[in-house]
């Protein structure tokens, strides 16, 4: 009888831990969907850049081909890698399209490229907070895979660790705020 409590004790601990490591996988599914929501988000604003470029800067056909090549891609059958670099592409394009913007003193004050620059900015305030919380939640994941006893759950029914997201090492540096007031 009580070799019996034992088993069934030793199995409900079984189950608990299995189903923990399960919600926790599905967390940081769930979390990069957030991720993926606002780069799709990010995508579909892709043409409004692109009607602005063509309206007032017709001569810049480098950040124009740039941004038209993005929006060619299918953004929805990209994998989860190739949607992260497709973010850092897309973040080097807004750069060069905001500093192309410096140069045509109309397209900053039209109304369409205020409500993009306000719109790109929420997006982009949405995206930082989505990673945050993939990241979090890929981190308690990889705790649970990691650590004892779960650990062992997590190798008998193949839990790999997540990696978190990164910045790219030329978003790291900070900027020198003197070499902007230099021309």
């Amino acid at each position: 009888m009580s070799v019996l409590l034992i088993l069934g004790i030793i199995l409900i601990v079984f189950i608990v831990m299995y189903n923990s490591l399960v919600r926790k996988r599905n967390e940081t599914a769930n979390a990069f969907g957030s991720i993926d929501a606002m780069l799709k988000k990010r995508f579909d604003l892709i043409p409004n850049l692109v009607a602005t470029v063509q309206q007032y800067a017709k001569y810049e056909e480098s950040t124009f081909s740039q941004i038209t090549a993005l929006r060619n891609q299918a953004y929805d059958s990209l994998s989860e890698q190739q949607k992260t670099e497709f973010d850092r592409n897309f973040n080097e394009v807004k750069k060069n399209f905001f500093m192309l913007a410096e140069n045509y003193p109309q397209l900053r004050a039209s109304e369409n490229f205020m409500h993009l620059q306000r719109t790109l900015n929420e997006t982009e305030e949405q995206l930082s907070a989505s990673r945050r919380t993939y990241n979090a939640s890929v981190t308690d994941y990889n705790n649970a895979v990691m650590t004892f006893p779960s650990n062992i759950i997590a190798n008998m029914f193949g839990f790999k660790t997540k990696e978190i997201l990164t910045l790219p090492e030329a978003e790291k540096v900070t900027p020198q705020i003197k070499d902007l007031f230099q021309s």
